[in-house]
């Protein structure tokens, strides 16, 4: 099968203009999930499922976000972890995919001003015998440089 020039150019702009959708395996590029991306995009830092609900209250409903999130999740654009109290916080993958999740990075919750962020360390999962890990949680509390100044 042979591609015109023409059809080769048009899905060339469409993975241009599209490629976060693509890549995530979202194929329609709804306003919904483009607000809800743009949030991760405007600042690379983690955001409670409250604070990203209340964000976009305007624009969508509960269920919305949760689908949204969830699928991008699934699709290795966020990843999702437990802050202090239990409450889900989500923050942007780096070279994740659908296929193979590598956020097994540890977290760390201001006590203060509640702020949460993702550590840039590696943390070496140790290889239990007769269990299979499947997910990792690692919070550390405390501080953080702002609010120790």
């Amino acid at each position: 099968m042979q591609l015109s020039c023409e059809t080769i150019k048009y899905y060339l702009q469409l993975q241009h203009s599209c490629i976060k959708f693509v890549v995530m395996g979202i194929i329609r590029k709804t306003k919904a999930v483009t607000t809800v991306l743009n949030i991760f995009e405007e600042k690379n830092e983690a955001k409670s499922v409250v604070r990203l609900i209340e964000l976009v209250k305007d624009e969508m409903n509960k269920t919305t976000v949760y689908r949204i999130l969830d699928r991008l999740e699934q699709d290795g654009v966020i990843h999702s972890f437990n802050g202090k109290e239990g409450l889900k916080w989500y923050a942007k993958c780096e070279g994740c995919s659908a296929h193979s999740h590598s956020d097994k990075h540890p977290h760390f919750q201001c006590t203060e001003c509640e702020k949460v962020e993702c550590l840039s360390l590696e943390v070496k999962i140790p290889t239990l015998k007769n269990h299979k890990v499947e997910a990792t949680d690692i919070l550390l509390m405390g501080q953080c440089e702002a609010c120790s100044a």
